[in-house]
């Protein structure tokens, strides 16, 4: 009898939602963020039902939209890094492009990293961290290596599980279920305990909280889950408000003007990067309309009344509160993420020492973070990105105190730096800033072979081509850097080594026994593919030529298949 394997996303599907579970029994505040950001998302829909009559959406497909993105986990030791891709890789999801973590200027730490997802279509993610303890002197090497090599996270079944998978290329469900409980109920737990609390509060005094994180603790416990907001000035406006750090009358005003900015720019590429489940023609078959200002004030009325019941006063929960500002462009910038968090909470460790004794402490790490995705930049794009980046926080470093004193002016003071980039997908498509997917209109294939030029603007403009941009899948290191430091209220760190070692990709790859995808040629790959498509479509590769056909190819090559 042929065995059965199960499906890998819908297994990556299912780890999700009990890590999802896992995290909410956890922290309860982070289950109800949840409940804030289904809120937001709820009203966001409403909106975009006003300005796109005949969009309507179920409670279950809002729930499954706003769910998790992404993870974080930091692992300690290269055997275990290589266990965890080999977990990973059961679920389908490999590793994406390199982060150094320890060359982000001021924001450094002692970490490398990638992410494993998906390459195709991905859902979830996994920004995994791995300590380098080299980043340190050797007496604080040596102790980190010495309470790591006691630790043991991958039980016997966890491995055998996986080992099977790697013979069988895949696993019944029995035995995915088993795997997705070893790791909710092991790997990624958290349990409160830990080894070693003199090299805990030495690392920590020395600033090297997250080195302390990872080497202390006996699980790669999960250090944040990401949801997906559609608004995120909503979401972060609300989530303080729910947190008691603005009152009513400042959440109401920034709650109006982000669903005012919202209904007056949606468009197809909108809902199209918001709403995979729904398709082109689904879209382009809506009506069009509009959200005046005493609809979007009846809702953010209905939206405070929600958010005012006792179920969502986050003031009774324990917390640190919620980030000044948001990482990532500024808010009228549709590209790669936006990223925002409440403050890591502290919560209750007891450590065993050496010597047989206990101590019982707190611990300060495990954030909620939410994030919005946009578009995949191209290389220059990023360049522009960077820049802007390094303008807009150059501003805001020279007045710390403006995000809670003047947010408006703050918006404003931001986004200057940003106003390089067009603001539609149009325009950053046009501008050769983000990456596009192409495909022939049924105009277009109808006059196969009697198209007069082969450029793809001129296409577009005469109804014979149309795109979409693509969505941004991966992650900002210096975005990430700045989560890290906010939530550990401690800025970046240099390394003690008597010579500060240099970290490279190859050196990852050589710990994984694998290679790294380059996720910017993935997104090449991607408008390649679809270019090459468009011009078969339409039959105009004789005048592409073949050497720029042959080009297409081979960028798309990299997608595999």
């Amino acid at each position: 009898m042929t065995t059965v394997l199960a499906d890998k996303i819908e297994m990556q599907h299912r780890l999700f939602g009990e890590l999802s579970r896992m995290f909410g029994a956890e922290v309860p505040l982070y289950d109800k963020s949840l409940a804030v950001n289904r809120e937001c998302n709820r009203v966001v829909c409403a909106v975009l039902a006003m300005v796109f009559p005949g969009f309507t959406i179920t409670d279950g497909q809002i729930e499954r939209t706003s769910g998790e993105r992404h993870g974080a986990i930091r692992i300690g030791t290269a055997e275990e890094y290589r266990w965890v891709c080999r977990f990973f890789a059961a679920f389908g999801m490999e590793p994406h492009n390199y982060y150094d973590m320890t060359s982000v200027g001021s924001k450094s730490q002692p970490i490398v990293a990638t992410a494993y997802r998906s390459t195709l279509n991905p859902e979830h993610r996994v920004f995994t961290s791995l300590l380098r303890t080299d980043y340190f002197d050797s007496k604080t090497r040596e102790r980190i290596e010495g309470v790591l090599a006691t630790r043991r996270v991958f039980s016997d079944r966890a491995k055998a599980l996986i080992e099977k998978g790697e013979r069988e290329g895949g696993l019944a469900w029995t035995d995915a279920e088993a795997l997705i409980g070893e790791g909710t109920g092991r790997i990624f737990k958290w349990t409160g305990r830990a080894k070693d609390h003199a090299l805990y509060k030495d690392l920590c005094d020395a600033g090297f909280k997250i080195a302390a994180d990872i080497a202390c603790f006996e699980r790669h416990h999960l250090n944040h889950l990401t949801p997906n907001t559609f608004c995120m000035d909503l979401y972060t406006s609300a989530m303080k408000f729910c947190m008691g750090e603005i009152g009513e009358e400042s959440f109401r005003g920034r709650a109006a003007t982000a669903l005012e900015r919202l209904a007056s720019r949606a468009d197809w590429h909108t809902m199209r990067l918001l709403f995979r489940h729904l398709s082109r023609e689904e879209i382009d078959g809506f009506g069009r309309g509009g959200a005046g200002g005493p609809a979007i004030a009846g809702l953010v009325d209905g939206l405070t009344a929600r958010l005012r019941r006792e179920d969502l006063d986050l003031t009774r929960l324990k917390h640190s509160g919620f980030k000044d500002f948001t990482e990532g462009p500024s808010e009228d910038t549709p590209v790669l993420l936006r990223q925002d968090a409440y403050k890591a909470l502290t919560e209750p460790v007891q450590f065993m020492n050496a010597d047989g004794s206990e101590t019982v402490t707190t611990h300060t790490a495990r954030f909620g973070e939410i994030e919005q995705r946009f578009y995949a930049t191209t290389a220059s794009g990023r360049t522009l990105y960077d820049r802007c980046l390094a303008e807009a926080d150059a501003a805001r470093e020279k007045d710390p105190g403006l995000p809670k004193r003047d947010f408006a002016a703050y918006e404003r003071a931001y986004a200057a730096p940003f106003g390089a980039f067009p603001k539609t997908v149009e325009g950053l498509v046009s501008g050769g800033l983000i990456h596009a997917r192409y495909w022939a209109t049924p105009k277009g294939v109808a006059a196969r072979g009697t198209l007069g030029t082969a450029d793809l603007e001129e296409l577009v403009k005469r109804g014979f081509v149309r795109y979409e941009g693509l969505r941004y899948e991966d992650f900002l290191p210096v975005s990430a850097a700045g989560i890290f430091a906010s939530n550990l209220n401690q800025y970046g760190t240099q390394s003690t080594a008597a010579q500060r070692p240099t970290y490279t990709r190859g050196m990852l790859e050589e710990i994984l026994g694998r290679s790294i995808i380059d996720t910017d040629a993935v997104y090449r790959g991607l408008e390649a593919s679809s270019r090459a498509e468009v011009f078969e479509a339409l039959g105009l590769t004789d005048r592409v030529g073949p050497g720029r056909m042959q080009e297409l190819r081979r960028e798309a090559s990299v997608l595999g298949g």
